[in-house]
């Protein structure tokens, strides 16, 4: 029964109104989290507590699973599926490739070629080492003081700047379908960018629950995303 996400109210757990925005959920869960982490408090019946507020969390923070609850929040409850969110990123994973995989319109292909490493490669490059090549800094001075709360706004204020560079790679990345014979490294930086999105996604869970495991994901998920990185740049090096 531990694992049932319907033994309890998720609202009721996080103390918020059902009507509550996602600012508010997020707002409680990071003062609960603070007030029942093990460093802060010592009690068992706190592991069992933070135990249902990061599931509580983990549900409303996300529009899809919240949407979902709230319709099985009635005397028909279903079994919410753990694994919803990971088919649809695969859904639309499958679709972006046959997206920017289709295939060369008549242009001629050294001008599209250009025209993609201008308005497509060059940008997205710039802006990835704009997300990615701060985190180390970015991560020793939140080292200092994890549960402050200006190093831990200053650590989120970078994120919500990674996240809007992200948007913008992403549209620019959609602008236009890549080259035929640039496809490899076209998939290479479409790959990064996923793995980027998932990294800030672990990294801002940590700032709501100091979880270490978040931070750890998250590095390891811009790890992974530099190295794409490099071997679209490898890809793409006597194209430039």
């Amino acid at each position: 029964m531990a694992n049932n996400p319907w033994v309890h109210n998720h609202y009721d757990t996080l103390e918020v109104s059902p009507t509550a925005s996602q600012a508010e959920i997020k707002q409680a869960y990071r003062r609960l989290a603070k007030q029942f982490h093990p460093d802060s408090n010592q009690d068992v019946k706190s592991h069992d507590q933070i135990s249902r507020i990061n599931l509580a969390y983990e549900v409303l923070s996300d529009p899809h699973q919240r949407r979902t609850y709230d319709r099985q929040l009635s005397p028909r409850l279903q079994t919410l599926d753990p694994f919803a969110g990971q088919a649809e990123r695969q859904q639309r994973t499958r679709d972006a490739q046959q997206r920017y995989h289709k295939r060369q319109t008549g242009r001629d292909s050294d001008q599209q070629l250009q025209l993609w490493l201008v308005r497509v490669y060059q940008p997205i490059n710039r802006i990835l080492a704009r997300i990615l090549n701060p985190l180390r800094d970015q991560i020793d001075e939140l080292a200092a003081d994890p549960f402050d709360d200006e190093l831990l706004e200053a650590f989120q204020a970078y994120l919500d700047e990674c996240r809007q560079s992200l948007q913008q790679a992403q549209s620019l990345f959609r602008s236009m379908p890549n080259p035929s014979n640039v496809a490899g490294a076209a998939a290479h930086l479409y790959y990064c960018l996923n793995q980027v999105g998932d990294g800030i996604d672990e990294l801002e869970r940590f700032i709501s629950s100091y979880d270490d495991h978040y931070l750890h994901t998250g590095q390891e998920l811009f790890r992974i995303a530099t190295g794409l990185r490099r071997e679209a740049q490898a890809g793409l090096r006597d194209l430039l």
